[in-house]
């Protein structure tokens, strides 16, 4: 009877955090985000298109990194130790497409506009980011989340959640 009453408020539960997210999840102040934004040189049709290329190689560089962190924290530690890697990927793929004016990558906070992924609304705040700038990085920009790995989730590297209830419910059960 106990191992009942857990389990059913565990479900309650549940099914009370699915609802409050089933209109989409808003990002609220962006303290568990952190957001990616790679500027191009400048905004000719020959930047703009050396900054996707970038962004495909800086996407697959770090997309096993940020799968495996477990929080916002890890990743900025994670992630902040592959900045000079980062830098490498970005200027080896612009010089491999005829463009020498570097890479610079950094992690900071900055201000970032309201932006909607699938169902995930950022609102326009202050954010913790991956900054790769090409060149002068006077162009426009390519944005993204890196933690949790929303913009990551394309290629061959898995992505796994975690459900602590399920987590409570398997060891209650002595799963």
């Amino acid at each position: 009877m106990k191992k009942a009453l857990v389990v059913a408020a565990l479900v309650v539960a549940l099914f009370g955090f699915a609802f409050a997210f089933a209109g989409g999840e808003n990002a609220g102040d962006g303290s568990s985000y952190l957001r990616i934004h790679i500027r191009a040189n400048s905004n000719s049709e020959e930047d703009q298109r050396v900054k996707y290329l970038v962004r495909d190689e800086i996407v697959k560089f770090l997309a096993p990194t940020a799968a495996q962190c477990t929080g916002k924290e890890e990743a900025l530690s994670r992630i902040g130790e592959q900045l000079p890697a980062a830098e490498k990927v970005a200027a080896r793929t612009l010089e491999a497409n005829g463009f020498f004016y570097g890479a610079r990558a950094s992690l900071r906070r900055e201000e970032f506009p309201t932006r909607v992924y699938e169902n995930v609304t950022l609102p326009a705040g202050v954010y913790d980011a991956l900054i790769v700038e090409l060149g002068a990085g006077e162009g426009d920009n390519w944005w993204c989340v890196v933690y949790p790995p929303l913009c990551f989730t394309g290629g061959n590297v898995p992505v796994v959640y975690k459900s602590k209830i399920a987590e409570l419910i398997r060891s209650f059960f002595g799963e």
